[in-house]
């Protein structure tokens, strides 16, 4: 996460998964179209309304305004389409990564452990604490199986998690 080689804001997987979603995709449409927030698929039961919401809030389609109103994002397929993959080499580390996902994990655990140790050096930062989600959320940009990648961090002593699990954060390096 050094010097801005960490993508930043929205992650295109969560757009995506929020228009997939028949629901968020109708409450998109009446937002985008000025719908107020009463209005907005006002046909579903209030789970599945707020549900509906909570997707297109967390994946930046819509944000609220100053009124706390919804309004659909302007800059939010922009800033998707400006997120390119750093493009590696593939030699070291790179042949293990494709288009900067894990493709593979490495058969010898040296290897196994350094590419870990890099991601972690590039998804988190020194001293931060982080929930469980917000780990899974950064290393969605390397894998889908996040439980599997945090995992292997934890037992390879790169990531500390509480006892409690409600905090995670990167391991000290002495």
């Amino acid at each position: 996460m050094t010097g801005g080689t960490r993508l930043s804001g929205p992650h295109w997987r969560r757009v995506v998964a929020a228009l997939a979603n028949n629901d968020a995709r109708t409450a998109y449409a009446q937002i985008v179209l000025g719908a107020k927030i009463p209005d907005v698929v006002a046909d579903l039961n209030d789970q599945r309304r707020n549900r509906a919401i909570a997707a297109l809030l967390e994946s930046g389609l819509v944000e609220r305004n100053a009124a706390n109103e919804l309004e659909a994002s302007e800059a939010i397929f922009r800033n998707l389409l400006t997120q390119q993959p750093r493009r590696l080499a593939q030699t070291g580390l790179a042949r293990f990564m494709r288009l900067g996902r894990i493709e593979r994990y490495p058969a010898n655990m040296a290897e196994r452990r350094e590419l870990l140790a890099w991601i972690v050096s590039e998804a988190i930062e020194p001293g931060e604490h982080l929930t469980e989600k917000q780990v899974n959320e950064r290393l969605l940009s390397y894998t889908d199986d996040v439980v599997m990648l945090r995992r292997y961090m934890i037992d390879f002593g790169l990531l500390e998690r509480t006892p409690s699990g409600s905090s995670y954060s990167r391991q000290d390096e002495t």
